[in-house]
C-alpha cells in the first residue's frame, strides 16, 4: 500500500481537474482514499515518470521530458517529485 503525505494530497486536491471533469476529492482523506483505490504511483524523478510510463508499455518514444510532465496523469508536486494517477 503506498503511503501519500500531506504535499502529494494538497497537490492532487489541488490539480484533480487537471485529469477529471469535476472534483474527485475534498479533503485530504477522500484524496488519499481516491489515490489508493486508482493505485496512484508517487515518483522521485522526471526519469522516474518515463520509467512507469515505459513500464506500462505506453510508448513516449521522442517525445520530450516537458511533453510527458503535460500529460494530465502527471502531477507536479513541486518538491521534484510526481504523482502520475491514471483516471
Amino acid at each position: 500500500m503506498h503511503e501519500f503525505d500531506d504535499a502529494v494530497l494538497e497537490c492532487f486536491l489541488k490539480k484533480q481537474l487537471q485529469l477529471f471533469p469535476e472534483p474527485v476529492a475534498e479533503s485530504l482523506e477522500e484524496a488519499e482514499n481516491f489515490l489508493e483505490e486508482c493505485m496512484a504511483v508517487v515518483v522521485n524523478s522526471v526519469d522516474e515518470v518515463i520509467e512507469f510510463f515505459e513500464d506500462e508499455g505506453i510508448d513516449m518514444e521522442g517525445a520530450m521530458d516537458d511533453e510527458i510532465l503535460e500529460a494530465d496523469e502527471v502531477f507536479d508536486i513541486g518538491d521534484g517529485r510526481y504523482l502520475i494517477v491514471e483516471g
